[in-house]
């Protein structure tokens, strides 16, 4: 069913029409945990917003939080904005310099942190923070004095005059849909941290977009696995169950295919927000490996009525891992491999795959379940109210930079007007610095980053992620980066070393050394079978450790220039 929620486009707004309406369902907790209602939901962040206001929180005011994801930390993000002050919500696994620049940037009042993260400001200035707040209860008196766990802060609003209470609700009736909800420093591929400003607006007329597009019941569990201090899970994973009074679960543990099972088990999940390198993953080790190891299996695969039964099959076995009560996997954050594609639509598996940036809150584009003109490799047609245009596409391929206009493209660059006006235009276009195409349905194709392409000197145009797309399809290879050395294209790859110990068991290191030089070699003479001659891969090197990568798993190119 499609949400009761009609706002007048605040996040504030939302959160109070959830909790009127859905106020004794279960709203957040963590997974195998206890969970608090929606009622629950709602007075806690009345109360920590009020201490917030008592404590000297102004209109305008950054509070920025840097914690794994918690009930907490949603308390924590809708008191701040319920203040009018603006959320500066930091990706965990940022680094120490990274934190540091954006409390500076953005001048934070009050950080609330979790015990895992502290390390990263000893060496802050204090005096800048007015508050830390331990947001996971922490008591870090003895190394951080300014710090008060998040207990001890919300306690102290009892003694909290009902005439300040209600100074709470005249701030919130005042605040305006096109004011800064959150400042979200993006962790890119391009190396440079930006502050995207998102209004309320923004991120609610993105949530009902997105509520178009699946239909949730408030019985519905979401398993939150990703940071929801990126905008995807942020968006789709927090505001969009919220915004239909369904239930939340936080996975406290890396998804490791043994915790996973274990928590889809007991918390039987409705939908999971999750990325291509998950679900790439469990296709490679739980599917291609089992067919490749058995002849006839790997046989049947190549037919394409044998595979459907084959995938049929797999179906139950991976509805089963994940609960059993799965309605749909949003996939997104990065291109999904249409290898993993194909499996998941002859498996009949509910997924649906999207395209977005964190500067339009974030979502763009999106494949509906019922849409039967998706093609694998699309991410599907503009969502409702985002118009997407093709600028300067190529007269053979179509191939152009793709802007989006609509309701949830961002105020702007925090503290960087000028870079705010190279991106968006004066009608209101925003450049996603993203190549791609539209087909004859409307859906979107993308193709790669503008600043990655390869022009060789032949004049061809090379798009890398097309390839890598390719070369990381291959069940020996976890990651690929291809790079232009010479004119020539070469591809840095990581390899799947557990699969390779188990077929070099008991050989020598010089042995073991041939064999993978061997493998490369064959990998890289059939990846180049599937490509026209022109981006054909010159060598493969071997990298024998992980690319270092963002959030959402996509690889920080600028760092292997």
């Amino acid at each position: 069913m499609k949400s009761q929620i009609n706002p007048s486009n605040t996040l504030n707004d939302l959160l109070d029409q959830s909790c009127r309406y859905y106020p004794e369902r279960p709203a957040l907790g963590i997974a195998l945990g206890l969970f608090i209602t929606y009622a629950e939901l709602h007075e806690k962040v009345m109360t920590l917003a009020s201490m917030l206001v008592e404590t000297g929180v102004k209109t305008g005011d950054r509070i920025a939080i840097l914690s794994e994801n918690s009930p907490n930390w949603v308390i924590a993000y809708f008191s701040i904005i319920r203040t009018g002050a603006v959320a500066v919500p930091i990706l965990p696994d940022f680094p120490d310099s990274d934190v540091h620049h954006i409390l500076a940037d953005t001048e934070a009042k009050i950080l609330f942190i979790s015990s895992r993260q502290i390390e990263k400001i000893f060496e802050v200035d204090e005096t800048r923070l007015k508050k830390i707040i331990t947001i996971d209860n922490y008591r870090a008196e003895n190394i951080l004095p300014s710090s008060i766990t998040f207990t001890d802060f919300l306690n102290k609003s009892k003694r909290l005059s009902s005439k300040k209470i209600n100074k709470l609700h005249e701030l919130t009736m005042r605040i305006n849909p096109d004011s800064p909800a959150s400042i979200i420093y993006t962790s890119g591929t391009s190396g440079h941290s930006k502050g995207v400003m998102l209004t309320h607006s923004n991120l609610y007329t993105n949530a009902k977009s997105a509520d178009q597009i699946v239909s949730l019941a408030p019985e519905w569990t979401f398993l939150s696995l990703l940071p929801v201090s990126h905008a995807y899970e942020f968006t789709v994973g927090l505001l969009l169950p919220l915004m239909n009074g369904c239930r939340i679960a936080y996975a406290d543990k890396p998804p490791t295919p043994s915790i996973m099972e274990k928590i889809c088990s007991r918390e039987q999940p409705d939908a999971i927000c999750i990325v291509p390198m998950i679900i790439e993953k469990i296709y490679k080790k739980r599917i291609l490996k089992v067919a490749e190891k058995n002849p006839a299996l790997n046989l049947a695969v190549s037919v394409s009525v044998f595979r459907k039964a084959f995938y049929r099959k797999i179906k139950k076995k991976l509805i089963s891992f994940f609960g059993g009560n799965l309605q749909v996997l949003a996939i997104g954050g990065a291109p999904l491999n249409q290898k993993t594609e194909k499996f998941l639509k002859e498996a009949d598996i509910p997924y649906l795959v999207g395209y977005g940036l964190t500067e339009t809150s974030p979502l763009l584009a999106a494949g509906t379940l019922q849409d039967s003109n998706l093609k694998i490799g699309s991410c599907g047609k503009p969502v409702p109210e985002v118009e997407i245009a093709i600028k300067d596409p190529n007269p053979v391929t179509g191939i152009g930079e793709i802007m989006a206009r609509g309701p949830n493209i961002m105020k702007g660059y925090y503290n960087n007007p000028d870079l705010t006006a190279e991106t968006i235009d004066p009608s209101g276009w925003l450049a996603t610095g993203d190549l791609g195409k539209l087909d004859n349905h409307g859906n979107l194709h993308v193709k790669g980053r503008c600043k990655n392409m390869i022009v060789l000197a032949n004049g061809e145009n090379i798009y890398p992620e097309t390839i890598e797309e390719k070369i990381n399809s291959d069940i020996y290879i976890v990651e690929s980066l291809v790079k232009v050395n010479n004119d020539q294209l070469e591809a840095r790859v990581y390899l799947d070393y557990d699969l390779i110990d188990q077929e070099t068991r008991g050989q020598s290191r010089k042995q073991r050394r041939e064999y993978i030089e061997r493998l490369l070699a064959e990998i890289r003479d059939r990846i180049n079978q599937e490509l026209p001659n022109f981006s054909r891969v010159h060598r493969f090197i071997e990298r024998q450790e992980p690319f270092i990568k963002t959030a959402t798993k996509k690889i920080k190119r600028y760092l292997y220039s």
